[in-house]
């Protein structure tokens, strides 16, 4: 019997541009002799680059005022291309293509290099801030809303571990949701941590049912099973059986978001590739599924350790 058909839906999905054949890069004018003087003190003296470096780079390029390292390799492709991950840049090229031909392209497109780098810097360092300590007090996402951790010995709280409270009344800029929970104010790091997982991943399969539920007769397909994941690339599979699977830190997110990836997953029982059809079926119950995909994309969560 055949395994179902099974799409993945990235935790980040960088984009891999391709880039037509580059012309080579004519030659400088020779420059006009200039006059004796004092030595010109070294550039690099004066102004430091900003420096963006690959753990693996094996070639470097000066990219207006900025010093680029990036790992260049060969590959089975039929055009330059470029990836920016966490880690830098990556310049893939067709073995055919001389190393004059990739520091053209290189430098043909320093603005978008430049550009998504300082961006994946940015959110490398969002996400270092973003690292959770688990203690009273402490504040994690929920729905797009922040959340105070409270610990409350005075409650068990049966077994629900936790028990959310609303402040109506909170102070501008005060996060009005409160997260009690049923530890003592002595409780180890991990003892937090594994008290308000359990309850996200509550509240994650709850939500997550509701949504299925609503969007799936929009789509006209059924759904079978939900499993919750917290697999570190993906936010979602679908297979041709039914069976969806999501990652439960979705719930971090505003609910617009979560409906992104629930109708994305849904239509795949209707599509399974990512064809122009398949993006028209998301956007019949998802219209501005382009902000949504933008904001899954660009959002740090917390590191949860």
């Amino acid at each position: 019997m055949q395994s179902p058909f099974q799409l993945f839906l990235d935790l980040f999905d960088e984009p891999k541009p391709p880039l037509p054949e580059a012309t080579p890069a004519q030659p400088a004018p020779t420059a006009a002799p200039r006059r004796a003087g004092p030595p010109a003190e070294p550039l690099a003296d004066v102004i430091a680059p900003q420096v963006f470096r690959h753990p693996e780079a094996n070639r470097e390029a000066l990219l207006g005022d900025v010093l680029v390292a990036y790992l260049f390799r060969r590959g089975k492709r039929k055009s330059i291309g470029f990836v920016i991950g966490p880690e830098g840049l990556v310049v893939s090229a067709p073995r055919w293509v001389t190393m004059g031909d990739v520091d053209q392209a290189v430098r043909d497109k320093t603005r978008w290099i430049v550009s998504k780098l300082g961006q994946a810097r940015e959110r490398q360092e969002r996400l270092a801030s973003a690292r959770i300590e688990w203690k009273d007090g402490t504040t994690i996402p929920f729905l797009g809303e922040s959340v105070i951790v409270v610990l409350d010995p005075r409650h068990a709280f049966q077994e629900q571990s936790a028990v959310l409270n609303t402040d109506a009344e909170a102070l501008p800029g005060v996060p009005r949701l409160t997260l009690h929970v049923g530890l003592a104010h002595n409780a180890q790091p991990a003892q937090i941590r594994d008290a308000v997982q359990a309850w996200l991943m509550r509240q994650a399969r709850r939500i997550f049912t509701e949504r299925l539920d609503r969007y799936a007769p929009q789509l006209g397909v059924q759904w079978r099973k939900l499993t919750l994941t917290s697999a570190g690339t993906l936010w979602g599979t679908a297979k041709s059986d039914g069976a969806i699977r999501l990652n439960w830190r979705l719930v971090h997110f505003r609910l617009p978001v979560i409906d992104y990836v629930v109708a994305h997953e849904l239509s795949h029982l209707r599509v399974m590739d990512h064809s122009p059809r398949f993006w028209e079926t998301v956007a019949s119950v998802v219209p501005d599924y382009p902000l949504l995909r933008r904001q899954l994309k660009d959002e740090a969560l917390p590191v949860w350790n």
